[in-house]
């Protein structure tokens, strides 16, 4: 499968978003702790789809 290392969020927006929302830097190593939490979520989505016998994830396979 996939990289469990890499970063899958774009680390530019990311930045802008806090910066704007609060006015704050953003620390190097949010980007991979927020990606790993990121897979996680996708992984029970995932499963979650699966379980419902899709292989399309969708918006409810998140709540």
């Amino acid at each position: 499968m996939g990289n469990e290392s890499e970063v899958i969020i774009v680390i530019s927006k990311l930045k802008k978003y806090i910066r704007d929302q609060a006015n704050m830097s953003t620390a190097a190593n949010v980007a991979p702790a927020l990606s790993d939490k990121i897979r996680a979520l996708c992984d029970q989505a995932i499963e979650s789809a699966k379980g419902d016998g899709r292989k399309t994830v969708m918006d409810r396979d998140f709540e």
